[in-house]
């Protein structure tokens, strides 16, 4: 059995070597504790070893997903696809585009597969000719968008919410919408948010609220004083009471309180979930790094399988199958989020993604670092 490997990239060197591009992107979780996604899927995947014995070679993987996920994750495809050496190498989302984007320039990438934030990206590199085009089996189960041609695939469902402290306030003294969580002076100081310069599924929040709100919404949030920063401290700073309400990704809230046993609650806002489908996708033949096309099909299906698709639901977030029954811990179901939602439209997130930065860089101060 090849043994895999899992990569935490330090990305940060190539920063230097191109301007951010894309906004599919990573946005970390509540801590960097270990997961229990390994359960049902770890099963699924001995039933499917022997099976899978033909999918060979190696494969190497770039993605923005929690890396304490990818470890858990990596150990159940050990067991799927035995005889292929499968490698994730992680980083955020304006890290990994910089690296793709210097890739680039050498007219091949260093990866097989991608798994971003969301379709933008896709949209990004299926246009410019990095992509495969594979019909999976299973994409007639998908309950989310997907490129008809097979080019990319929602695989996970990230949704971007409210989050409060119920031990210190009640849900009826703070914002209950996207809109007042920028517009209501009560909380003003007292926000938090992330940053949609590193952020794909932050980028893709503040594309749908432009969309719907106009840029006054970037405006109000700098008035707001709104802070920007990690997840992690965001919710840090909600437990301390040094904020009242964050926007945050729900999977954030619901890690915590299932990991540590938090108070924390989610809103689902009342203007509308922003639902972030993120990609699963295979870097074209002669342009990727092992030229193993077949294996980046098996492993396409096996995300977007019942079992693949386990192992996203242990991990919280919501599954992109129509016919996947259970939640996430301690989430309300998907399609119930479903039926109140703040579309995003991805072509703006891709076509006008510096218009968009640079609006939000002038309304909102951002760290430096």
């Amino acid at each position: 059995m090849l043994r895999k490997r899992f990569l935490a990239g330090l990305l940060a060197l190539t920063m230097a070597l191109t301007l951010l591009a894309g906004c599919g992107g990573s946005d970390e979780p509540a801590s960097t504790g270990g997961d229990s996604t390994g359960g049902d899927s770890a099963a699924a995947g001995g039933e499917e070893a022997s099976g899978n014995s033909e999918v060979t070679g190696s494969v190497m993987i770039y993605t923005s997903m929690y890396e304490d996920i990818i470890e858990v994750v990596d150990q159940t495809l050990e067991e799927v696809f035995p005889e292929c050496d499968i490698e994730f190498f992680y980083g955020g989302t304006g890290n990994l585009q910089s690296k793709i984007a210097a890739e680039m320039d050498t007219g091949k990438l260093s990866c097989d597969m991608m798994m971003v934030a969301e379709p933008s990206y896709s949209l990004e590199l299926m246009e410019g000719g990095w992509l495969h085009a594979y019909k999976s089996p299973e994409a007639a189960n998908l309950a989310f968008e997907y490129d008809p041609d097979g080019y990319w695939y929602p695989v996970r469902v990230c949704n971007m919410v409210l989050g409060y402290n119920p031990e210190l306030k009640s849900k009826d003294e703070i914002p209950n919408s996207l809109y007042d969580f920028a517009f209501d002076t009560s909380v003003q100081g007292k926000i938090s948010m992330g940053n949609p310069l590193t952020s794909g599924t932050t980028m893709a929040a503040v594309t749908a609220l432009k969309d719907k709100y106009g840029y006054e919404y970037f405006d109000a949030l700098g008035a707001q004083n709104v802070m920007v920063e990690s997840g992690s401290v965001a919710l840090t700073k909600l437990e301390t009471g040094e904020c009242d309400v964050i926007m945050i990704l729900e999977e954030s809230i619901l890690k915590k309180r299932e990991e540590e046993g938090s108070l924390l609650e989610v809103i689902y806002p009342t203007d509308g979930t922003i639902v972030i489908p993120s990609t699963i996708m295979t870097v074209e033949a002669s342009k990727s790094a092992n030229n193993n096309t077949a294996a980046c099909e098996a492993i396409t299906d096996w995300f977007l399988s019942t079992e693949g698709q386990a192992s996203i639901v242990d991990g919280w977030m919501h599954s992109v199958r129509s016919d996947y029954p259970e939640p996430p811990y301690d989430a309300i179901p998907t399609q119930e989020i479903l039926e109140n939602v703040m579309p995003v439209n991805w072509e703006n997130c891709y076509k006008q993604r510096e218009e968009i930065r640079t609006k939000f860089q002038e309304a909102v101060t951002i760290p430096e670092g």
